[in-house]
């Protein structure tokens, strides 16, 4: 029988309320607690709790505080790294991001996602006492891929690639994949130019 954090990376329906994937997030709260609760001249102590945080982690990598993120696990950042301040990463399914990429404050990258059908959303003959939540989730990753630079308050939503070297305007919401090479606004973010590749 498959687990539930199998359904997550798989994109399957997956119980929100599971004693395991609870175990899991409790530990990314503890840690990221802990990770924001640390001075910027701690470089030693912080990068020992984004190891320990985070599936891997490359050189040169700096993540400003607050930072948040449900699991940890699932999110694989390269080197010469920039994520600034009070960025969220709700990482249900894998979050990977490549190197020489910078995020602006206030970013969101999102996996998890729910049914649109409320007959699919939410489910019919559900109780208090019963163990899964009354509703239904599942999850799609999200890649942003080298040389990216994401704008501030953008949000990312589950499934998207950004592709190699673009550049994601202030304010937007990606919710379709971005080619490569491509400077992209707006709510839904669009491709309004091509930038030379590095």
């Amino acid at each position: 029988m498959k687990s539930e954090i199998q359904k997550c990376l798989d994109g399957e329906w997956f119980n929100t309320s599971d004693a395991e994937l609870q175990a899991i997030i409790s530990r990314a709260r503890k840690l990221t607690r802990a990770y924001n609760q640390t001075d910027n001249e701690e470089s030693a102590t912080r990068a020992a709790i984004l190891r320990d945080l985070l599936a891997e982690i490359g050189d040169n990598v700096n993540i400003d505080t607050p930072f948040y993120c449900d699991y940890g696990r699932h999110i694989s950042i390269g080197s010469n790294v920039i994520i600034n301040i009070n960025c969220i990463f709700v990482d249900c399914n894998k979050i990977t991001i490549g190197n020489k990429v910078l995020i602006a404050s206030n970013v969101q990258i999102c996996t998890a996602t729910h049914p649109v059908e409320p007959t699919q959303r939410l489910l019919a003959d559900w109780a208090p006492e019963d163990s899964h939540p009354f509703f239904n989730t599942y999850s799609a990753p999200v890649t942003i891929e080298d040389n990216v630079w994401i704008g501030a308050s953008v949000t990312v939503l589950p499934g998207v690639t950004i592709g190699k070297n673009s550049v994601i305007g202030a304010g937007s919401v990606v919710n379709r994949s971005i080619p490569a090479n491509s400077v992209a606004v707006g709510n839904p973010c669009r491709v309004i130019r091509s930038v030379e590749p590095g």
